[in-house]
């Protein structure tokens, strides 16, 4: 009895999990074909392409520069008077 309702609780995981490896498939496509008609919407080639495709899958920002964080300010230890 007992290997029959995990068996039952592991196959409703499985399909629970199932959809959502579904989903991330298939926005890993959809966003190759944006990325790949972006490429051919610059008419882009060898190289410059492979380049533009790697950016663009990776999520990075192609046309703008990221801006450094500042640095915090290093803390001012206290002397202590003894």
């Amino acid at each position: 009895m007992f290997r029959v309702l995990m068996a039952a609780l592991l196959a409703v995981g499985l399909f629970a999990f199932a959809p959502s490896v579904k989903t991330f498939a298939q926005e890993k496509q959809t966003k190759k074909s944006t990325c790949e008609f972006g490429a051919d919407d610059q008419k882009l080639k060898g190289a410059e392409r492979k380049k533009f495709l790697a950016k663009c899958m990776a999520n990075e920002d192609s046309g703008e520069k990221k801006k450094a964080k500042p640095k915090p300010k290093p803390k001012k230890e206290e002397k202590k008077e003894g």
